[in-house]
C-alpha cells in the first residue's frame, strides 16, 4: 500500500503524521508496504503494529521518531536471553543484528553480528532478497495486551550472501513471537523464538564465489540492488 493510504487506515494510526519532514529515515525515504489480512480483523491488527514496529526499527535513526514503542521501557529479547533496551540494542549494531544473535564461538558463526553495523546488515540482506524479504503473520494465538502469534519470514535468494552466489530459491524461517503492548497499543517488550539456521541455512546454499573479479562481477550483475549501485 502506498504511504499515501495511511491517514485512511484506522488501524495504522501509529504511522500517521510519519511523512514529517523531521523524521530521520535511514535511507531517505519512508517505505511501504502492504496488508494482506481482512480490514479490521485481528490479525491484520496486529501484522501492522509488528510491521510497523519492524519497519521503524531497520528504517529510523533516532529514538525520538519512533512512534510503535514505549523507548523507555522497551526490551527485546530472542530465544530467551535477557531483554535488552535501546541503548544496548544499538551497541549490537542494530539492523539485523539483534535478530540473529548466537551463541556460536566465532570461527563456526556463518553470520557475526560483531562484523556488521545498521547499514551493512541491512545492506546484506537487500542485496541477498532484492525483492524482498517479507513478513507474515500466519496465526494469533492471543490479542492485546499480550500477544502471541506464529509468523513466516520469506523470501528468493536472488543476490549473493557473504560470497554466496544467488541461488534464486526460496529461503524462509518459522517462529514464535510475543509483544507485549500498553492501553495505547504501544510495544513495550518484544520476544521472539526462532533457529536463525533455518534462514542462514538458506542463504549459504549458494555456490561459493571466489575472490576474482570476473566471479564477483558475474554474481553481482544478477542482482538489481548491486547492479544499481556504483
Amino acid at each position: 500500500m502506498d504511504s499515501s493510504g495511511v491517514e485512511g487506515d484506522k488501524y495504522r494510526y501509529l504511522l500517521h503524521g510519519d511523512t514529517e519532514k523531521d523524521t530521520n529515515w535511514r535511507f531517505g525515504v519512508r517505505p511501504n508496504y502492504d496488508v494482506i489480512w481482512p480490514p479490521g480483523s485481528l490479525e491484520e491488527k496486529v501484522q501492522n503494529l509488528i510491521k510497523t514496529w519492524e519497519m521503524e526499527n531497520f528504517h529510523k535513526t533516532r529514538i525520538e521518531d519512533f512512534k510503535s514503542i514505549v523507548p523507555e521501557k522497551f526490551t527485546f529479547s530472542l530465544n530467551g536471553r535477557k531483554g535488552l533496551n535501546m541503548q544496548e540494542l544499538g551497541e549490537l549494531g542494530g539492523g539485523y543484528n539483534p535478530l540473529l544473535q548466537s551463541s556460536l564461538p566465532e570461527e563456526l558463526m556463518s553470520y557475526n553480528p560483531a562484523e556488521y553495523d545498521a547499514n551493512s546488515s541491512h545492506k546484506a540482506f537487500i542485496t541477498a532478497f532484492p525483492r524482498g524479504f517479507a513478513l507474515e503473520i500466519l496465526q494469533v494465538y492471543k490479542g492485546p495486551p499480550l500477544i502471541v502469534f506464529k509468523f513466516r519470514h520469506w523470501g528468493y535468494k536472488e543476490g549473493p550472501f557473504r560470497g554466496h552466489a544467488p541461488t534464486g530459491d526460496l529461503v524462509e524461517f518459522f517462529g514464535i513471537g510475543i509483544f507485549e503492548v500498553n492501553e495505547e497499543m504501544k510495544i513495550v517488550k518484544v520476544e521472539f523464538f526462532y533457529d536463525r539456521g533455518e534462514l542462514l541455512g538458506g542463504l549459504l546454499k549458494g555456490a561459493k564465489i571466489d575472490s576474482s573479479s570476473s566471479s564477483i562481477e558475474e554474481a553481482t550483475s544478477r542482482c538489481p540492488v548491486l547492479r544499481n549501485t556504483g
